[in-house]
């Protein structure tokens, strides 16, 4: 078992650094933040400013610097949890700083009934719900891309599960089928981030929380998240065969416009390419499957 999981999380950190190289966003670091001159400069350095400003170690701005300053506030917490004041952020330092900030075990509740499950995750309203048979059964708290490193907001799927990930993805984790990064919802070792827009663009829950989800949700759940959708540029056509964040957007709009092309999966598919050529023939133009500036114009997204 220990092998599959260290398997596991191999395989997704070669998939975030495949992504990045891909130009791609990155998905969280496992790497321990350490002291350096010039300061180093990380995206998770905010989640532990975060986490000492909640602890009463930080008083200074929640940018992503590691200064001397941080450092500084660093050896304090470690000194005064008896471990190595050497301002080296690891795995040891981010489990005592999670344990002071992670939430209670929840009481215990009814398992949800047999039924149809899908996620609806909320980027504006920082939640997470899990529905069953339509109807809305419990929501949580959880945390969601930063600007500029937005949640992918989409229909997706859960195509991975993961048990005791540790480091920045907690406890458990739950792949999305994204096509253009590697996104999921998982725990944390920076709880005090929940409730933020704080992530590089996964969904972050307490480890308690996402442990009472977890078993619930088999593979292939309907994870549908929604809320502000980022800037997409419209300057090249789209055609079968296309992924990405355009692509989410043609397919709403075309559900929008009542061609139905089945999930916003940012796959431009068969069904894409049906209701494309459904809504050309109905508006009188050429019906070649691709969206260009006349769709674009016509389906409001220029």
């Amino acid at each position: 078992m220990a092998r599959r999981l260290t398997l596991l999380l191999v395989i997704v950190l070669a998939g975030c650094l495949v992504a990045a190289g891909a130009g791609a966003w990155p998905c969280e670091s496992p790497e321990p933040l350490r002291p350096s001159d010039p300061p180093l400069w990380r995206l998770d350095v905010g989640d532990l400013k975060l986490s000492l400003q909640l602890l009463g170690y930080w008083k200074g701005s929640l940018d992503d610097c590691y200064c001397e300053a941080a450092v500084t506030a660093v050896k304090a917490f470690q000194a005064a949890h008896g471990l190595p004041a050497d301002g080296v952020v690891g795995g040891e330092t981010w489990m005592a700083l999670a344990r002071r900030l992670e939430v209670p075990a929840p009481v215990p509740g009814p398992a949800p009934p047999d039924g149809a499950k899908l996620i609806l995750i909320d980027t504006t309203k920082l939640t997470l719900t899990l529905y069953v048979n339509g109807q809305p059964f419990k929501t949580w708290p959880v945390a969601v891309g930063r600007p500029g490193l937005p949640t992918p907001v989409g229909e997706w799927r859960v195509r991975s599960k993961g048990v005791e990930i540790g480091g920045p993805f907690g406890s458990r984790w739950m792949g999305l089928n994204v096509p253009w990064g590697i996104y999921g919802i998982h725990g944390t070792n920076a709880p005090g981030s929940i409730g933020t827009r704080a992530s590089k663009g996964c969904i972050r829950m307490h480890n308690k929380h996402v442990e009472e989800l977890y078993p619930w949700i088999p593979l292939g759940t309907p994870v549908k998240i929604i809320g502000e959708e980022p800037y997409v540029s419209f300057e090249r056509p789209l055609q079968r065969g296309n992924t990405g964040p355009a692509v989410v957007r043609l397919q709403g709009r075309l559900t929008h416009f009542s061609f139905d092309q089945g999930y916003a999966d940012g796959r431009f598919g068969v069904g894409t390419e049906r209701a494309l050529r459904e809504l050309q023939a109905v508006y009188g133009l050429p019906v070649n499957g691709v969206a260009g500036t006349d769709i674009f114009f016509l389906l409001g997204l220029r």
